[in-house]
């Protein structure tokens, strides 16, 4: 029997979640806050709507009458959504001609899912790519996810998992047979650093990322280089000892920040963005690279 979950996005011919072309679906939900988030509308688990004022025609009302809460409003002569209100049951995003809003997050059977999956197998096949699971974190819907990667599995597709790891270790040995790649995202070693970044403790991930790799997961490490957060000499060196102490070497990849989301959370009623963290430098990133390196890491930048 089919199960469901919710996504926000299914993006075609993605390059960098993994080997080959690929398509990467992007699970709702993480239990994770951090400041940087570049898919903050993945974080919460439910549907959400997203706000884009500039889109909104003049003198159309059409979402007002279809809201069955109320929560909108015409302001200046764009949209205002009261999201106190708002259920995120999406009529007014149906009824907007100029998508000045749109519904975030859709429920969805794994069997309809892989339809739309499949579609893109021959371009999986000619470039050895294949499906990326995503967020938010995929492992907040464990039954969702394991009954995808079954369904990839039996029709022979690559199968990649980008998770952050905060999850019980029994959710991620579920699946250990079925993933042939995990993504696995290193925020902090130092734990009061982690909990400042993100707004939980770092045990649980250490802890599973130590147990996959014994076990013999197939890991690639990924490393966001956030400037006045996860960057500070003592940490990079701390995080390259742990990388460099697990059971087996894994390839990382140090991805440096953006800004890329602060659009998304005006969109999405939240915010201020900290807009005065600046994308890392050439340099910076040259030398946390080395920092990695000394260790016999093979690191790589971007990914």
């Amino acid at each position: 029997m089919a199960t469901k979950g919710i996504v926000f996005d299914v993006k075609r011919f993605a390059v960098h979640d993994g080997p080959g072309i690929r398509t990467t679906v992007f699970f709702k939900g993480c239990p994770l806050r951090c400041a940087w988030c570049h898919n903050p509308e993945g974080i919460s688990p439910r549907p959400e709507i997203m706000v884009f004022p500039d889109r909104c025609l003049k003198g159309c009302r059409d979402c007002l009458a279809l809201c069955p809460k109320q929560a909108l409003r015409k302001g200046r002569g764009t949209i205002v959504l009261d999201r106190a209100r708002c259920d995120g049951c999406g009529a007014c995003a149906e009824a907007c001609p100029s998508e000045a809003l749109r519904l975030v997050g859709r429920s969805c059977s794994s069997e309809g899912l892989m339809e739309e999956i499949s579609r893109d197998a021959p371009f999986f096949s000619e470039s050895g790519g294949g499906v990326t699971f995503s967020g938010g974190e995929p492992l907040q819907q464990p039954i969702f996810l394991k009954d995808l990667l079954t369904l990839c599995r039996l029709e022979g597709l690559h199968v990649a998992v980008d998770t952050s790891g905060h999850a019980p270790y029994s959710d991620l040995e579920a699946i250990l047979p079925l993933v042939d790649l995990f993504l696995f995202d290193l925020k902090a070693v130092d734990d009061s650093l982690h909990r400042q970044l993100t707004g939980v403790t770092n045990r649980l991930i250490l802890d599973n990322l130590g147990r996959l790799s014994g076990a013999g997961a197939p890991l690639v490490l990924r490393v966001p280089l956030v400037p006045g957060g996860n960057d500070p000499a003592g940490e990079l060196e701390r995080m390259a000892d742990f990388c460099a102490s697990l059971p087996r070497r894994h390839p990382l990849h140090l991805l440096p920040y953006h800004r890329g989301y602060a659009a998304k959370l005006k969109r999405l009623g939240r915010g201020p963005a900290p807009t005065e963290i600046a994308p890392p430098a050439e340099q910076a990133l040259r030398e946390a690279r080395e920092v990695f390196a000394r260790r016999d890491l093979s690191v790589t930048i971007g990914g």
